[in-house]
């Protein structure tokens, strides 16, 4: 057997696991998940939000999860991006985030050395130089 073709099936495995631990997590309501943000607009329609599952942050936005973390400063900095974008875009919106969610935010910016304002300006630099990813 190669190296190669072991590594492969060690993959398929990891990958199977991920995929059936994701598959309980959605049917079990006995894991708590915690709200801790969410983005509205006018007619009170939901367009974004962040929740605490297993110790990470979870973005959904338009009724997807956009991506989890473990960094709160990262997850509210992209909601309240999102939340801007929707501002300029000439959609009012409100944006309402708990305490624990602030906290957690500004403890992170903190260890990073800097205050959340300017981890938030950071990451939007940071995505901007980004190119897009191309959809299919």
């Amino acid at each position: 057997m190669s190296t190669d073709s072991k590594l492969r099936r060690d993959a398929r495995k990891k990958v199977a696991e991920r995929l059936r631990n994701q598959a309980a997590t959605r049917r079990d309501p006995a894991l708590p998940v915690e709200p801790h943000a969410e983005l509205r607009d006018q007619q009170r329609k939901l367009l974004a939000g962040i929740v605490r599952r297993e110790g990470e942050w979870v973005l959904g936005m338009d009724g997807r999860i956009a991506g989890e973390t473990t960094s709160a400063a990262r997850v509210l900095a992209l909601i309240m991006q999102a939340a801007e974008l929707h501002e300029r875009a000439g959609t009012p919106v409100r944006l309402v985030y708990s305490d624990a969610l602030k906290d957690a935010a500004n403890a992170e910016a903190r260890a990073e050395g800097m205050e959340f304002a300017q981890y938030r300006e950071a990451l939007a630099q940071a995505l901007r130089a980004e190119p897009a990813v191309p959809t299919h």
